[in-house]
């Protein structure tokens, strides 16, 4: 314990201590938070904390798990403080896609995507996000108790110790916790889906469906999709499900040929993904718009959830207000381009 204390003599000693944590404390955060955004607070808060009570820190447990105790109790202060995230999915019943796409709601409200570069398999499988989007229906506790012991295995006497309770206490918890989120999540994961269907073919799906997007092709498109197929679009609140429906939307809206498109393969949650670019006027060329992350059911679409990176203009449902730092800065974040000319 001393040692490590007398060895952080100044900041950057305290970040070369830390680094090696920073990235799984981050997802840790996230799957907590649901928010990219409100996990990078919560890091940078658990950091400065573990920073002011370094000279505290008795050595009983292992750095490790001090951090972690640290950040989930920052994220359990985090959660106090503002409502559950959703997906679109799960926030109200599907839309007439007559109707148009609907006004968006404040982004706090959904789960937001997730760059999963550099997460090893296991990790992948748990930020999906139907499991991410499964926790946040958690109370807090259950929440962290099922993350702690079941996505990164600490013991139960360990999660007792960081959320100062009782280990029969955190069973019972953990119980809980797995009902519930049983109840929400399909029967296989993506990544065993991704796993079946093998690199090959993925590659060839992701392909066809970003050649009959740019074509607008809904023929093509429904084609790749599952009967009870659902699409969504956070931040806006509507969605629209089953082919018939979809058809309409895609046909009203995105594929109506009143857009230029330009799309990139991507990785979003550990699903494959699609970076969405369309044609800006004034730019002169084509800006981030959404990523399209894909939920597979065998070699078909089951769900598309489009994550819009621009604020409607929904007086006009053809244009989009400029908000092409916004869109190039979270497409930065997952190694893509600001804009594809």
């Amino acid at each position: 314990m001393l040692s490590i204390v007398s060895a952080i003599a100044d900041d950057a000693a305290f970040a070369d201590l830390v680094a090696p944590f920073r990235g799984e404390l981050h997802a840790h955060c996230y799957r907590m938070l649901g928010s990219v955004h409100d996990a990078e607070d919560a890091l940078q808060e658990t950091l400065l904390r573990a920073w002011r009570a370094l000279a505290r820190f008795e050595g009983r447990s292992s750095l490790r798990s001090w951090l972690y105790t640290i950040a989930t109790n920052t994220c359990l202060n985090q959660i106090a403080r503002r409502p559950k995230r959703v997906l679109p999915v799960d926030f109200g019943p599907a839309t007439d896609p007559h109707e148009g796409p609907g006004r968006p709601l404040a982004e706090s409200v959904w789960v937001e995507p997730y760059p999963d570069a550099g997460l090893g398999y296991e990790q992948r499988e748990t930020v999906e996000l139907a499991f991410v989007a499964a926790l946040q229906y958690l109370p807090a506790r259950q929440r962290a108790v099922l993350i702690l012991r079941e996505v990164l295995s600490f013991s139960a006497a360990e999660v007792a110790e960081a959320l100062e309770t009782t280990v029969p206490a955190v069973n019972s918890a953990l119980q809980r916790a797995r009902k519930a989120v049983d109840e929400r999540l399909p029967a296989r994961s993506q990544q065993a889906t991704l796993r079946e269907l093998g690199d090959e073919r993925l590659r060839a799906l992701v392909a066809r469906y970003m050649d009959a997007m740019g074509r607008d092709d809904v023929d093509a498109v429904v084609a790749m999709l599952v009967e009870d197929v659902a699409w969504s679009m956070p931040p806006l609140a509507s969605w629209f499900g089953g082919l018939a429906e979809v058809r309409v939307f895609l046909e009203r809206g995105p594929l109506s040929g009143d857009w230029r498109w330009r799309h990139l393969p991507a990785s979003v949650n550990g699903q494959p993904a699609v970076a969405v670019y369309s044609w800006d006027e004034a730019a002169g060329t084509h800006l981030p718009f959404a990523l399209d992350v894909m939920t597979l059911e065998g070699d078909r679409i089951r769900e598309i959830t489009a994550f819009i990176t621009r604020t409607l203009d929904l007086d006009d449902f053809s244009r989009w207000p400029e908000e092409a730092l916004h869109g190039a800065l979270v497409f930065e974040r997952f190694g893509l381009p600001g804009r594809v000319e």
